[in-house]
């Protein structure tokens, strides 16, 4: 999507900087920014503004979503899920990349779960990527959103993130939570508080918001609690695996897969 403004977000960003005067040390809160593009800029969505906050902080896993840039995207350093400086590179940790191999921690927390018994936690983030770029299997007509550069991947939504935030054929939103065991009842409060702020915050007037819920497995309570919710739906999602022989051909140091 085209630029609102003569400038796009992220170098409103550096105006913004400029602008109120930020001291290297000075902490400066996440409704701080929000305000500051209220006030000059109110056409750029809130979320479009905490996603750029994330794309130009350099310690943000998120950015690794939304395609930051070497130099050009390392402006912040993120204190706290509510907080930022701007970035020291003699004294801050080198900048996190996409492609970078970032996910130490995570293999960490998962394996943590799985020895808790919870196996299943390790296919959350290849289930959300490999939906993100198939949502024709929920719906056909359905994108990844897309906005200067940020995607629906990891969407902030006040503080937390949709997993997947997408637009449907009339472009309307579709807020998309995974779930990679068994869907319960109380995931439904989740997924109505994002969408009320998608509703409230993204949308614009006449841009209606549903959401879809992605489970192994739907549990009965999660059934009887969307029965009487309007713009919301269930899907079990199946795992598949095949194997074929691998062979050794005369001649060659490789198998070759064998249909």
């Amino acid at each position: 999507m085209a630029s609102l403004y003569d400038k796009p977000v992220r170098l409103l960003m550096h105006d913004m900087v400029h602008d109120i005067e930020l001291k290297p040390d000075a902490l400066i809160s996440r409704d701080r920014v929000r305000s500051w593009f209220n006030e000059r800029y109110p056409k750029i969505k809130d979320g479009t503004v905490a996603a750029h906050l994330l794309r130009m902080s350099v310690n943000s896993k998120s950015r690794v979503h939304y395609g930051a840039k070497p130099g050009e995207d390392d402006l912040f350093f993120q204190v706290d899920p509510k907080h930022f400086r701007l970035y020291q590179s003699q004294n801050d940790p080198a900048p996190i990349y996409p492609g970078d191999n970032i996910d130490q921690a995570v293999q960490e927390e998962v394996q943590e779960l799985a020895e808790e018994g919870s196996p299943e936690f390790a296919y959350e983030k290849d289930l959300q990527n490999y939906l993100s770029k198939n949502l024709h299997l929920i719906e056909s007509g359905l994108t990844l959103f897309e906005d200067e550069g940020i995607n629906g991947l990891e969407f902030p939504v006040g503080g937390r993130f949709v997993d997947i935030l997408a637009t449907d054929s009339e472009g309307n939103y579709v807020v998309v939570e995974l779930k990679v065991s068994k869907g319960y009842d109380r995931v439904v409060g989740q997924l109505l508080r994002y969408m009320a702020w998608i509703r409230e915050n993204q949308a614009e007037p006449g841009q209606s918001v549903r959401g879809i819920i992605v489970a192994r497995h739907i549990s009965a309570d999660l059934l009887l609690a969307c029965s009487g919710v309007q713009g919301v739906k269930l899907f079990e999602y199946e795992l598949s695996v095949s194997l074929r022989e691998a062979r050794k051909v005369r001649g060659c140091s490789a198998p070759v897969m064998i249909g």
